[in-house]
């Protein structure tokens, strides 16, 4: 129960001390946590429990298996896009950042097939809605990374049909551990304030 302002002391009610044994407080945990970091820094000593902050991309937090990352477009046995412009995954998206125009395949026996597919990774929450609304599995969200990097113009982070089938082929060619190592060595050159490239660029390359 609260004090009643009658009980509440002299001394209390000066609420500079107050902050001044606050702001105490937190210098002193403040110095402490700077000083095993700059001990960290220069390998004098080993990751303590104080410090908890990882530090990315030279540090990573090992992902879970059901952890959802960067979206990818799924292709069946004989490389074919499964996406059959259903509409069911932009329909679930409460963010309503997937936009879709269908178009019919050109092979009479062949569902129709999205002509355009497309992302809006600024509005996306990662939420995994249009992963479990698919129904043909053409759409995941099990690439082992977070989202991407871009520059500045925001029609960069609208990740299309061509870049969400390309993160397939490359984790189907380089398996999990490969894609995240690349995109880890991206990061670096991003903090270093080098160009951008594809993650397959550092693979290839």
């Amino acid at each position: 129960m609260p004090k009643k302002q009658q009980d509440i002391s002299a001394v209390d009610k000066v609420f500079i001390i107050s902050a001044i044994k606050g702001i105490t407080k937190l210098l002193i945990r403040f110095l402490r946590n700077l000083k095993e970091a700059v001990l960290i820094e220069l390998k004098l000593k080993k990751r303590s429990d104080h410090v908890v902050t990882v530090q990315y991309p030279d540090e990573i937090q090992e992902y879970p298996l059901r952890y959802r990352g960067r979206h990818r477009l799924t292709l069946d046995d004989e490389g074919n896009i499964k996406c059959t412009s259903c509409f069911l995954c932009a329909t679930a998206c409460p963010a309503k950042c997937i936009y879709i125009e269908p178009a019919q395949h050109p092979e009479p026996g062949v569902e129709k097939f999205p002509h355009r597919y497309e992302i809006d990774t600024l509005l996306c929450i990662y939420c995994g809605f249009c992963v479990e609304a698919c129904p043909v599995d053409a759409i995941r969200m099990d690439t082992g990374i977070h989202p991407d990097v871009y520059p500045s113009n925001p029609n960069n982070f609208i990740e299309d049909k061509e870049v969400l089938l390309r993160r397939s082929l490359l984790l189907k060619k380089f398996g999990r551990e490969k894609i995240v190592e690349a995109h880890l060595k991206k990061m670096k050159e991003y903090e270093q304030n080098k160009i951008f490239f594809e993650v397959n660029d550092y693979i290839n390359g």
